[in-house]
């Protein structure tokens, strides 16, 4: 297959060089042009996504957020009035189920298909192909899209046939993720007030009913004091943000996610907010005057 993607950031790349590693025809796009340029490097075509958009048959758009989606498919350079008929967008970004719905009318009034399928399970992941993907969309799409989702996916959960299903289960998956990061980093930070030091906290919790899939992922980098972002600070309070969007159209008190969210917010108040989102310790750390490894006191 032909496939462009728009957005080679962390997950992106991933999904890009996982593409090719199953023989696909891969076209890169990145407002950062050494992605651009590193993608070809390692097997992309050296044919801008533009160019080739009428051949293309599948596009996979992993941008930040509902406005840079709205601006590379619908833009004044967008890309869905240059897809034939029967390609397929797969939108791999956290927006509200509305916009995917939206996103999808709008594609199929150019006869393009469209799939709801954010992703989930990090940037290694995305490099080894073999995300989950929370996906929703007609049959026709599945079927257009299941090459690319055969060679990015471990597990494709398939939510039903209206575009937004996927959408809705990303923003549930993003409320646990955003509140599991933020109980971390309090419970380490805690720990610590009691004399317990983040490397006998990382030792005993994963062994312990208190333990999370974020607390074993992100805790290993508050003990080796390392915050190269995985996935950064920045994330959260666009995507908590979404999630309480849609709490609210629902009239759902979401008061745990509030509170998570205004811890992500003051981290990056502080400039913490390229660092990786582990870094949201530092905000209890800072308050509770304490150093955690590898940062000085007044980080």
């Amino acid at each position: 297959m032909k496939i462009g993607v728009i957005g080679l950031g962390s997950m992106g790349y991933g999904i890009a060089t996982s593409l090719l590693r199953s023989g696909h025809n891969v076209y890169g796009a990145d407002i950062n042009p050494e992605a651009v340029e590193r993608l070809r490097a390692e097997g992309g075509s050296d044919v801008d996504v533009m160019s080739a958009a009428p051949e293309l048959n599948a596009a996979v758009i992993v941008v930040l957020n509902a406005a840079q989606t709205e601006t590379v498919l619908f833009g004044e350079h967008g890309l869905v009035p240059q897809l034939a008929p029967g390609a397929v967008v797969i939108m791999c970004v956290t927006v509200a189920p509305d916009y995917a719905r939206s996103t999808a009318e709008r594609c199929a009034a150019r006869g393009v298909y469209f799939l709801d399928a954010p992703i989930s399970g990090g940037s290694v992941k995305a490099a080894e192909g073999k995300l989950s993907v929370m996906a929703s969309g007609k049959p026709e799409a599945f079927a257009a899209a299941r090459p690319v989702l055969d060679a990015m996916a471990e597990t494709v959960f398939e939510l039903g046939d209206g575009a937004g299903a996927g959408s809705a289960m990303k923003a549930v998956n993003q409320m646990l993720a955003g509140i599991h990061i933020a109980a971390m980093a309090e419970a380490i930070t805690f720990a610590m007030t009691q004399g317990i030091d983040p490397g006998t906290f990382l030792e005993v919790i994963p062994a312990c009913a208190g333990t999370s899939w974020m607390l074993e992922n992100r805790a290993p980098h508050v003990v080796a004091g390392d915050y190269t972002p995985r996935s950064a600070i920045d994330i959260w309070p666009k995507d908590l943000g979404i999630v309480l969007d849609v709490a609210r159209t629902s009239r759902f008190a979401a008061p745990l996610t509030a509170a998570a969210l205004q811890q992500f917010i003051c981290a990056a108040g502080m400039g913490l907010g390229r660092e990786d989102d582990a870094a949201v310790a530092k905000v209890y750390a800072h308050n509770a005057n304490l150093t955690l490894p590898g940062t000085s006191q007044n980080e």
